[in-house]
């Protein structure tokens, strides 16, 4: 081992330093992964950047960069406009640094510039790249092609507990006008970060294990930042909301966000507001529906009940004509009964001169029932005479 003409460790850090700054005497352009960013209350803006191996995400380099207070201050608000999203863990951002080297603290890399149109080119690729493949494979339209009941009232609900709008999702569907009620169960899981795929999908495997038990599930966050809803492109997401065995409806995020879940869901709302007044709106169809059939029933029984009174009626006035009638005829008969046994009464035969024979109290009409001897009655109109038979004379 050499230890002749040995240098201090000042020397050594001076030496590489005057490399350093001899090679990257320019800044460059560097493409890097955002894998930690801190903003120091002076207004600076801490990152570490890293480079990883696409195939295995195994960490390949790593560097620490500030963007200084007086730049941090442009880059930000620039960046933002032109992506719509701010700086964040694991984003993939190409910027303009100038390598730095401090004998007391090491490399690190000052950021002077970023190109917001690599960050979007490096997400939307991806989301691309998620799109086609979910559409080789014929994902897109599974759940849509799932029968949602007319009235989905049994509901379960993969969210954060403590998100605001499960508390907007709620608030707003129990506390509607018209009194309806559902039956809500919450499968809670993470909505942000890398971990939010596998906890949602999670969610969905111990709905799925009670799919029997709801009519849908439902995917609700009340928005946020931009790259808080990346987890919502994952390719594992997509695939299990498009192949779950309940209709899917999601509301995530602003009404500019869209994601690949609401693409491959059954139903997509922008907020969960949005989805409970959907919800609400087809309850209120119902009932609007219902009302309108019972109206129309009300009115077909009036109106039926108004024509059968009308034809009771009218049977009511033909049966008081037909027995007015036959009560005539039967009056008339009897009259004509009466005059007829009115004729043939005795006592009017009597009061015409005519004379009644009786034998032992029986009217007789001939003279061969009495011989001489025989005792008889003669009724007059006014009395009836006792005789006897003295003779009797045939015609």
């Amino acid at each position: 081992m050499e230890t002749n003409n040995p240098v201090g460790l000042l020397a050594l850090q001076e030496q590489v330093k005057n490399r350093l700054e001899e090679t990257f005497f320019e800044s460059v352009w560097l493409h890097a992964e955002i894998s930690e960013i801190k903003q120091h209350p002076s207004g600076h803006c801490y990152l570490t950047l890293v480079e990883k191996d696409p195939g295995s995400n195994a960490l390949l380099a790593k560097a620490s960069a500030v963007v200084w207070a007086s730049s941090w201050r442009m880059i930000k608000p620039f960046f933002e406009a032109q992506t719509g999203r701010s700086l964040d863990v694991g984003m993939s951002v190409s910027v303009r640094v100038q390598v730095n080297y401090s004998v007391l603290y090491g490399l690190s890399l000052v950021v002077y510039d970023i190109d917001p149109s690599f960050t979007v080119g490096e997400l939307e690729l991806a989301r691309q790249r998620t799109i086609a493949r979910l559409e080789a494979e014929g994902m897109f339209g599974m759940n849509a092609q799932l029968e949602l009941p007319a009235l989905p009232r049994r509901l379960a609900v993969i969210t954060s507990e403590t998100a605001a709008g499960w508390r907007d999702f709620q608030r707003q569907l129990s506390g509607n006008e018209y009194g309806f009620r559902f039956q809500l169960r919450l499968y809670p899981a993470l909505m942000q970060g890398d971990a939010a795929p596998a906890s949602i999908i999670a969610a969905l495997d111990a709905v799925a294990a009670e799919e029997d038990a709801f009519d849908a599930v439902l995917i609700l966050r009340g928005g946020g930042g931009a790259m808080d809803l990346v987890c919502f492109d994952d390719y594992e997401l997509a695939a299990n909301v498009a192949q779950f065995p309940l209709p899917v409806l999601t509301a995530i995020g602003h009404d500019h966000d869209y994601h690949i879940i609401d693409r491959v869901a059954h139903t997509h709302l922008k907020t969960p507001t949005a989805l409970a007044d959907w919800l609400l709106d087809r309850f209120a169809a119902e009932a609007w529906q219902l009302d309108t059939l019972l109206q129309r029933l009300h009115l077909a029984v009036r109106t039926h009940a108004m024509a059968q009174t009308h034809v009771l009626d009218v049977l009511k006035q033909r049966i008081e004509h037909a027995v007015f009638d036959r009560h005539a005829e039967a009056q008339h008969r009897l009259d004509l009964l009466e005059r007829r046994l009115d004729a043939v009464n005795p006592e009017r035969a009597l009061e015409r001169g005519f004379l009644i024979a009786l034998k032992n109290g029986r009217r007789t009409a001939s003279a061969a029932a009495f011989a001489p001897g025989d005792r008889l009655a003669v009724m007059f109109s006014d009395g009836i005479v006792d005789a006897e038979v003295k003779t009797v004379k045939k015609s």
